[in-house]
């Protein structure tokens, strides 16, 4: 009797036992499941750091989840990202740009809000102005970049001229003048023929000393200044004198032609944004400098525009929104902040969190933020939503006074009236 009743035991072991062992293997193979996240993205020429440096860097963290950086061609990112969300087949993770564009986005739906996402402390008010709705009470992206503003030149040609950096605007164009006397150098390379360069690196670049940075931006928003007050034409004054510095021919010159001059080492100074720099170590066989813009006459404090570019938000309709909310935590801290701006010197991560970068261009960039007031491009939030758009009107009308067609008046009325047209405000 115990014979059988052991045997029977025995029986049903073996019975069950292969039953238990499957059932833990799909166990097991259920935790090891990886899940996979899409990031879209217009940065198509990201996408060796992201699969070489980013993403391994965050699997060490997160094994279990396969992150797949799928980038647009930046022309058709907007159309193909809108097509995709529209369909549902858009990515987990969608890259950001900065203000209208992206807001429209959440306010359709299609961002989440991340009030809620652990880190979001590390980033200031100024850093998550491009992603945040108007009366601040969700933000839907995490900061991921900006460029700042400034000049970058030839330290060989300075050194050779014995030029000494210029900390005022008389200092600057007494620089200018000594590489024009000199001969052999155009002391400026910027072209007007693209017509953005002129808003963007000129007017943009030193405007901030004038209009006193966030000071002056916010109170274009609110109404309480004018682009016709006179901070505002003195920009345009101080890039007219600019004029007699430029290459003979900028009228036609683009702003390929503009790095190229630079690169060859036939142009002293060139009015930058920190994105240069890559392609400027890769082209220039010289050593390169970066100083911040000139302060004019009675100004006590140096503004620089560090524009917020980048980031990166959760879509709505995430199909695994529990590992996208991971990705996008482990983007708020100091390992991601120093690995992205190492990996792409000169876009700088938008956190508080001080790092460490090895490129010295882009270190003098940064530096910057210790001493400096920090804005951004004044046209960007809410002024360019209406017709006349004021980022085009910018573009436009900044040309025209480097080459002398209107003078700094009229541009500042121009903007001014084109803004009374639409935006309350402003209007009469």
């Amino acid at each position: 009797m115990k014979r059988r009743m052991l045997l029977a035991w025995f029986l049903m072991v073996l019975m069950l036992t292969p039953l238990s062992l499957f059932a833990a293997g799909r166990q097991e193979g259920a935790v090891a499941e990886k899940v996979t996240l899409v990031i879209e993205s217009w940065r198509n020429d990201d996408l060796s750091i992201w699969g070489d440096k980013i993403i391994p860097a965050f699997n060490k963290h997160h094994p279990e989840i396969e992150v797949v950086f799928s980038p647009t061609a930046p022309a058709e990112y907007n159309s193909a990202l809108n097509a995709k969300l529209d369909g549902g087949t858009a990515g987990d993770l969608i890259t950001a740009r900065p203000f209208d564009a992206s807001l429209m986005l959440f306010q359709k739906g299609f961002f989440a809000s991340l009030n809620d996402l652990n880190g979001m402390d590390n980033f200031s008010d100024v850093a998550k102005s491009a992603w945040i709705t108007d009366d601040g009470s969700d933000v839907f992206a995490v900061p991921m970049a900006s460029v700042i503003h400034g000049f970058i030149y030839n330290a060989d040609i300075f050194n050779e001229l014995g030029l000494s950096i210029p900390k005022t605007e008389k200092e600057f164009f007494k620089v200018l003048e000594a590489i024009k006397k000199d001969g052999k150098y155009v002391p400026l390379a910027m072209g007007t023929a693209d017509q953005w360069e002129a808003a963007t690196m000129g007017f943009q670049n030193i405007g901030p000393n004038f209009w006193k940075g966030e000071e002056g931006r916010l109170a274009l928003i609110k109404g309480k200044e004018k682009i016709t007050d006179p901070q505002y034409v003195k920009v345009w004054e101080s890039l007219a004198k600019w004029r007699p510095y430029l290459s003979k021919g900028f009228e036609a010159q683009t702003y390929p032609d503009s790095q190229n001059l630079f690169t060859l080492g036939r142009a002293a100074i060139y009015p930058a944004g920190s994105w240069e720099i890559s392609i400027f170590n890769e082209q220039a066989n010289f050593n390169m400098g970066a100083f911040t813009p000139p302060l004019p006459e009675g100004a006590t404090r140096t503004y620089i525009s560090d524009h917020t570019d980048i980031a990166l938000g959760m879509n709505a309709a995430a199909e695994h929104p529990k590992e996208s909310s991971l990705f996008l935590e482990w983007m708020t801290t100091k390992e991601f902040a120093e690995l992205y701006s190492n990996s792409l010197p000169g876009f700088f991560s938008l956190s508080e969190h001080q790092i460490d970068l090895e490129d010295p261009l882009a270190k003098e960039f940064i530096s910057w933020r210790k001493t400096c007031g920090l804005t951004i491009r004044n046209s960007y939030q809410i002024l360019s939503r209406g017709e006349p758009n004021m980022e085009n009107e910018l573009w436009s009308v900044s040309a025209q006074v480097i080459k002398g067609n209107i003078t700094p008046q009229e541009a500042a009325q121009q903007v001014q009236k084109g803004l009374e047209k639409w935006y309350k405000p402003m209007m009469k």
